[in-house]
């Protein structure tokens, strides 16, 4: 008997969900689902939270229901599945990231998975919920030996739809009281994320991407203007650091990026313009620009992009949170 192999990518492709047949398996037992509610911070802490069960229904019409809706309509209407690091999504489209790729929901996923004895239980007193930022759910099988494995879904908590007991007010039989809770929240609607074994689905894009800070297009674009920049101009770094990690670890930068204009202030124009700015961004012997922190590649990006100004009244010096180019003055003609 002839042994066959299989290639990492086939081996991959049978490990991703089909989101159709899972569907399917989970309607018929949705109803049974054990049901934990987990909130998590902006640092993806995560915290434990009691539920009375006569909101059980309700969290399973806000968290499960429409999404098993809508994975059984796309069935029938020819919806397909992406991946999301190569899809800019669409109409009848459901986008699709592995796990792995989204650091900070892996981590979090692995704190509730493999580390759940060290989750504390929430407190206002102690944790303020205006701190949270997200709320997850997780769906388990009664059964072990079910063919559905327990899966989480997870919505983004904004902070405009929480209320605080000592500043709310409740409105009961036509009459203001004082209102009783810790905390009131207002859950979101929408289908947003879904995690299935080792596959995410995204139904809500931006709101994912803002969950779990993973903005991959973003960050793809940012990767290619540091190759550019690099190409452009001369560098230079501590042992152990580079431009690509610095980056990365800078959300500003990153965002800024997205338009910069690579070369268009020379080399030595970002030299003489850090010395007419007065700021403290130097270069070595060869005229590199020494960037040795978060700090330096703030100001040389910023440098780059033009966002230091000496305002022609006063003569104060400027940095430029947004810029909007305006058109030539009326009966001006353009530069050359």
């Amino acid at each position: 008997m002839e042994e066959t192999t299989q290639t990492a990518e086939q081996q991959t492709t049978e490990n991703i969900t089909d989101i159709f047949n899972w569907a399917n398996l989970v309607d018929g037992i949705k109803n049974e689902l054990d049901i934990e509610l987990f909130v998590f911070n902006k640092n993806y802490t995560p915290y434990t939270l009691r539920h009375d069960k006569n909101l059980e229904m309700q969290i399973r019409a806000l968290f499960l229901y429409d999404i098993l809706n809508d994975v059984a309509m796309g069935a029938g209407t020819g919806l397909s599945i992406h991946e999301f690091e190569k899809s800019d999504g669409g109409e009848d489209i459901l986008l699709r990231t592995r796990v792995a790729n989204v650091g900070r929901a892996e981590t979090l996923l692995h704190l509730l998975e493999k580390e759940r004895s060290d989750v504390e239980e929430f407190s206002e007193d102690e944790h303020e919920f205006k701190r949270i930022k997200g709320i997850v759910v997780k769906f388990s099988p009664k059964s072990e030996n079910a063919k559905v494995k327990p899966f989480y879904v997870a919505k983004a908590v904004a902070q405009s739809n929480v209320l605080k007991g000592t500043v709310s007010w409740e409105l009961n039989g036509g009459k203001f009281e004082q209102f009783k809770a810790d905390v009131g929240i207002k859950l979101p609607a929408d289908n947003q994320v879904l995690v299935v074994d080792e596959d995410i689905f995204v139904f809500n894009q931006s709101k994912f991407e803002k969950l779990f800070q993973y903005e991959y297009k973003k960050q793809l674009l940012a990767d290619k203007k540091v190759a550019e920049i690099e190409k452009a101009y001369k560098l230079s770094f501590p042992e152990g650091v580079d431009l690509q990690a610095l980056v990365r670890d800078k959300k500003n930068i990153v965002n800024k990026l997205q338009k910069l204009e690579i070369g268009a202030v020379s080399q030595e124009k970002a030299i003489e313009y850090a010395d007419e700015m007065q700021l403290e961004l130097m270069s070595d012997e060869k005229d590199n620009i020494i960037i040795m922190d978060g700090n330096d590649l703030s100001m040389f990006v910023n440098l780059i992009n033009e966002d230091y100004i000496t305002s022609a009244i006063t003569g104060k010096r400027y940095e430029i949170k947004s810029k909007k180019l305006l058109g030539e003055p009326d009966g001006e003609a353009p530069r050359g």
